[in-house]
């Protein structure tokens, strides 16, 4: 039996985006309305991301397996897409993003710089920025669930979440 997804409001977020370190303000905007998985959000480079056409693509992923660091491509092609923000969101990344960097470096850091850490940041700094918004438990890929929500929420076909999301089954989004 599957667990019941957890969603976010608007309000939520953005109390989350307050609450939350402000290196990672940014990362709650892009997971929550752009549906990136973590491991995506810790893959993401400067070169990827479009200010222009506000997107980033997704080309890469950061995992960690005992304590090493894996840089790779996403598992499916699917995976391997251009995600659309809205304009604040674009914003946001505008601001995150600017600190002089090369376009090969990640957006998204460990406080040290170099790759995030998943299990760090969880334990660092969404772990108490989720109880300090009176969010706890939502995991971050509850951010995922949440953008999935509000794509449905403006319109978005079941076959667009597909694309959205990265998933290669509309069945799979459906469930």
């Amino acid at each position: 039996e599957q667990e019941e997804r957890r969603f976010i409001t608007p309000a939520e977020i953005v109390h989350l985006a307050e609450v939350i370190h402000p290196r990672y303000r940014a990362l709650v905007f892009v997971g929550a309305y752009g549906g990136l998985r973590i491991g995506e959000l810790a893959g993401l480079r400067r070169g990827r991301v479009d200010l222009m056409r506000g997107a980033v693509t997704v080309a890469e992923i950061v995992t960690e397996v005992n304590g090493k660091l894996y840089v790779g491509l996403p598992k499916t092609r699917a995976g391997r897409r251009t995600v659309g923000l809205p304009p604040f969101v674009v914003r946001e990344l505008q601001t995150h993003l600017t600190a002089q960097g090369s376009p090969n470096s990640h957006v998204f850091t460990a406080p040290s710089g170099g790759p995030l850490r998943v299990r760090s940041f969880r334990a660092r700094f969404w772990v108490p920025a989720t109880k300090g918004a009176g969010l706890e438990g939502l995991r971050i890929h509850d951010l995922r669930h949440t953008a999935v929500a509000l794509w449905i929420a403006a319109g978005a076909s079941p076959k667009e979440v597909v694309a959205l999301a990265g998933h290669s089954s509309v069945s799979f989004t459906l469930d």
